[in-house]
């Protein structure tokens, strides 16, 4: 079904590309995919690419190619194909926005190009992935699981360090999988490890190796938001424009204190361990959101506008 899928975009591609009638004969010598050892096995797989074509909606058409009308080709009409305008608003944007967020194909995000094409990019877009992907992490989740399943302790090597860690559980949070738990030096202290960037992963032989405690939750050990995982201790004081305050009520986490004016302007008192996490966000909504305090954060806000460095 993937050569399918490869072979349907190459020949789509082409025919947008060249904008021009072309032969089923220049289909076969230029599209990957059409390279078959005997003609009636090309004609019958290009039969049933132009069937699929056509069911997907899109417009292939069989044009002259001279005024003679002697020879036909292939061709799709840019103006038949190109999307109109929807005309969305802002809050369809970033509605548009998540969803391409949430759905991954081959394991990726939707890039911003598609979205520039309906009008272009939602202010106050996330800035990180919100959905699971199983990417550099796959091939480790089963064991790590197995782990967690079976209070088994597991061993990696972490930047510069092996790690021994009992894991009490798996977390996913803006798109990355972390194992949380003690290490085998203090079981007193939790820490969460991205899975990403854990390497020759090894599982103890036998199970039940430690004791998980009873009111332990492992999402408590990773921060809700990018800019609360660092080593800066600040509380930001941000006001938000009315039209914006939904979405940035949306992405605020349970350690903010927030109130909504009466011409419906959202403030906010937003705790900030990773500055360069929080400008990036800030950036997000524009001219629509502005740090009223503290001035340090304030400034490293406007430096960043102005292109200078923090």
């Amino acid at each position: 079904m993937q050569n399918v899928i490869e072979r349907i975009l190459n020949l789509l591609a082409f025919l947008l590309t060249v904008q021009r009638p072309v032969t089923a004969d220049e289909i076969r010598m230029t599209v990957a995919g059409y390279d078959q050892s005997s003609d009636e096995a090309f004609r019958r797989m290009f039969e049933r690419d132009k069937d699929l074509l056509r069911q997907l909606g899109i417009p292939l058409e069989l044009r002259p190619m001279d005024a003679w009308e002697v020879e036909h080709g292939y061709v799709v009409p840019a103006d038949e194909y190109a999307l109109a305008d929807p005309g969305l608003n802002d809050e369809e944007r970033a509605a548009l926005w998540l969803a391409a967020q949430v759905v991954r194909i081959g394991g990726q995000a939707a890039g911003p190009d598609a979205l520039f094409k309906l009008g272009g990019a939602p202010v106050g877009g996330a800035v990180e992935p919100l959905a699971a992907d199983l990417g550099a992490e796959s091939d480790l989740l089963g064991d790590v699981f197995l782990a967690v399943s079976e209070r088994r302790w597991v061993g990696f090597d972490y930047r510069t360090s092996r790690r021994k860690v009992a894991p009490y559980g798996l977390v996913h949070r803006r798109g990355h999988w972390y194992v949380v738990g003690p290490e085998s030096a203090d079981l007193n202290v939790i820490k969460a490890f991205r899975l990403d960037r854990a390497e020759n992963l090894t599982l103890s032989d036998q199970p039940d190796q430690f004791v998980r405690p009873k009111e332990f939750r492992a999402s408590d050990a990773i921060p809700q938001a990018p800019w609360e995982a660092g080593g800066e201790d600040l509380v930001a004081e941000v006001l938000f424009d009315a039209d914006l305050a939904w979405w940035a009520q949306r992405q605020l986490t349970g350690r903010v204190e927030a109130k909504t004016d009466a011409d419906g302007t959202l403030r906010a008192s937003i705790p900030v361990a990773n500055v360069e996490a929080f400008l990036a966000w800030m950036l997000s909504f524009d001219d629509r959101a502005e740090i009223l305090g503290p001035p340090e954060l304030r400034e490293a806000l406007l430096a960043r506008v102005r292109g200078e460095a923090v």
